[in-house]
């Protein structure tokens, strides 16, 4: 069994990030009069960030595949004109038209891979370059100009709510039980497996908070019109993108070519696949935001989208996602965009002018990534928990690791 220092030495990454979230709750609630976390508040920050949300997941595994997309804000401009205009000008059925947006962003996802992983570019030049393209396409299409009068059902996925109050506690408790049953299941597979597990006091502790944590969040969307459509969508997502990173072989797959892409390729995982499929997925999860930006605006607009890109990065890194790869998760780029949302929003609420507010993520970015870094050198130098992060392991353990059960 692991001392609780030694845990917490080799979790530094995951629990940082969390205290941090929850240290800038209680200072903003304090400065604001406690309007931070107001019921309407609450809503008004998971609204306004889902967009950025969406894309932290699928930027997190990008970054865990070594790789990095700066195309993301420009395409979701660009699917979600295309989808306006086929909404409010050739009137296709909205779900039609969002299958249709979905599938652009795939196909340019896809498009990203074959230049990535089958011709050997950088990411970074692929998706600079798109970036560049699908902005300027997004001008083109728009004629420079909003498009709106869009249908109501689509304005949905932006604004709209669950129809009953009382299906957000619900939700909530039955997302608490999802959750403590698969902490014990992890937790018994661990113990199984004679791996080293979180002491049963700090354990149940964690349980504990996790639930009051989501029945409180769940309490004040209650309070005002309950959970956003978009906010279910963000946790569908997160359910989802959480099992296929963590309990999948395509998951493990891409943490290893993060890790060590020559002993993954020894190991006989076929990296430009992964590769395709990471760049692909980021392509659809673009799109997707796009469509819940323009839904939330109300209309297409060719600003829409700027500066998503490196919100969605920073959201990655500060969630723990190391510069190298190899290392991240969806839960935490979720929390790392938290983080940002709840700067922002409680520095607005302070009265904090923009341009200070744009200081402050910086310093809060390059506070992260420098925490990685002295981390990963401290595990390294010292030889305690965590220290396998900076000694990639040999192509032969790598693949008993990947033929291990996937629930180990």
């Amino acid at each position: 069994m692991n001392t609780l220092k030694s845990l917490l030495r080799g979790n530094a990454r995951q629990y940082g990030m969390v205290i941090a979230l929850a240290a800038l709750v209680i200072f903003f609630q304090f400065q604001t009069d406690g309007v931070l976390l107001r019921p309407l508040n609450v809503t008004n920050l998971l609204t306004q960030n889902a967009s950025i949300l969406i894309l932290a997941v699928g930027m997190v595994i990008v970054i865990v595949a070594r790789h990095i997309d700066l195309s993301v804000g420009s395409v979701a401009a660009f699917t979600g004109a295309v989808g306006a205009i086929l909404m409010s000008k050739h009137d296709v059925p909205w779900l039609l038209a969002v299958v249709i947006c979905l599938a652009i962003g795939l196909a340019i996802g896809a498009w990203h891979g074959f230049w990535v992983a089958y011709v050997g570019i950088p990411a970074f030049i692929v998706t600079l370059a798109s970036m560049l393209i699908f902005r300027g396409l997004t001008t083109v299409v728009l004629d420079g100009a909003t498009v709106g009068s869009l249908p109501e059902n689509f304005l949905k996925m932006g604004n709209g709510f669950l129809p009953n109050t009382n299906i957000t506690l619900v939700l909530g408790a039955l997302l608490c039980l999802l959750l403590v049953v698969l902490e014990f299941r992890e937790r018994a597979s661990a113990v199984k497996y004679n791996f080293d597990v979180t002491p049963a006091p700090l354990f149940y502790a964690k349980l504990v908070a996790l639930v009051v944590v989501i029945m409180a969040f769940a309490w004040r969307l209650a309070d005002y019109r309950g959970l956003p459509i978009v906010g279910l969508i963000l946790f569908a997502l997160i359910g989802i993108y959480s099992f296929v990173t963590q309990r999948t072989i395509t998951g493990r797959h891409v943490y290893a070519i993060g890790g060590n892409v020559d002993a993954a390729t020894m190991s006989g995982v076929r990296t430009k696949r992964i590769d395709f499929l990471v760049m692909a997925n980021m392509g659809m999860l673009a799109a997707l935001a796009g469509l819940v930006t323009a839904a939330r605006l109300t209309a297409a607009n060719p600003k829409a989208g700027t500066n998503y890109e490196l919100d969605a990065i920073a959201a990655a890194f500060i969630g723990g996602a190391a510069v190298t790869g190899g290392v991240g998760t969806v839960v935490g780029a979720i929390i790392g965009g938290l983080v940002m949302g709840v700067l922002n929003n409680g520095m607005s609420l302070m009265g904090v002018s923009i341009d200070w507010q744009q200081t402050v993520k910086g310093l809060v970015l390059l506070a992260a990534v420098a925490f990685d870094v002295w981390n990963k050198r401290r595990t390294a130098g010292g030889g305690g928990a965590g220290a396998e992060e900076a000694t990639p392991p040999p192509p032969t353990a790598l693949a008993e690791e990947l033929s291990a059960p996937a629930g180990a």
